[in-house]
């Protein structure tokens, strides 16, 4: 009990050691267009979270959607290739070589990547693609916070909790009915993308 009392005492002050203000960016019309990429597979969410190899604890969370076209909502994130333009932390044109990209930039000797995805009704994948283009830019430190108050609203992940931690939004994430998970490893990431990653200024 008294633990639980310190973490809630001082939660604000570590969010705000670790956050900071969102960073709004905007593609150009024209490079969003150009990345128009729609995967042939069934509508789909995939939720990825980064987990210590240290100690187990949850870094950051991403939520790939596929609908009428597939992208990914990378809230707070670092993730930049020039052929994946951004519109406040929505990637565009996620295609097989840029999630490739996007996994392995996070899948290191210090993380994993726990993936869960689960098959959606057209509807949702519409629901959940205008909710996170109408998001705006993320401030730090609150991917899974953003991802949770989305995913809340639509039928079907109503019982997703609202929260700062990965690993929570992981768990709750887990246990909606169909989810299928795999764990990437740095060893076990596709390498094969041919993008040379460089420091975000």
């Amino acid at each position: 009990m008294i633990l639980r009392c310190l973490i809630l005492l001082f939660l604000p002050l570590m969010l705000a050691a670790c956050g900071g203000p969102a960073e709004p960016v905007w593609a150009p019309d024209a490079a969003v267009k150009r990345a128009f990429y729609a995967h042939s597979g069934p509508p789909r969410v995939t939720l990825y979270t980064v987990v210590s190899t240290r100690n187990g604890s949850g870094g950051h969370s991403g939520l790939m959607i596929n609908g009428a076209e597939r992208v990914m909502f990378d809230p707070a994130g670092t993730f930049q290739v020039p052929f994946v333009p951004e519109r406040n932390d929505v990637l565009f044109g996620m295609t097989g070589r840029a999630l490739a990209a996007y996994v392995d930039y996070h899948a290191r000797p210090a993380w994993d990547v726990r993936v869960q995805e689960v098959d959606v009704s057209e509807a949702q994948a519409a629901a959940l693609l205008a909710a996170v283009k109408a998001y705006g830019a993320v401030p730090k430190a609150q991917c899974s916070l953003a991802i949770g108050r989305i995913l809340s609203r639509v039928e079907g992940f109503k019982s997703v909790g609202v929260g700062y931690f990965p690993n929570a939004l992981a768990g709750d994430f887990g246990a909606l009915p169909g989810v299928r998970e795999r764990s990437v490893t740095d060893k076990t990431a596709d390498t094969n993308h041919n993008v040379i990653f460089k420091p975000r200024p």
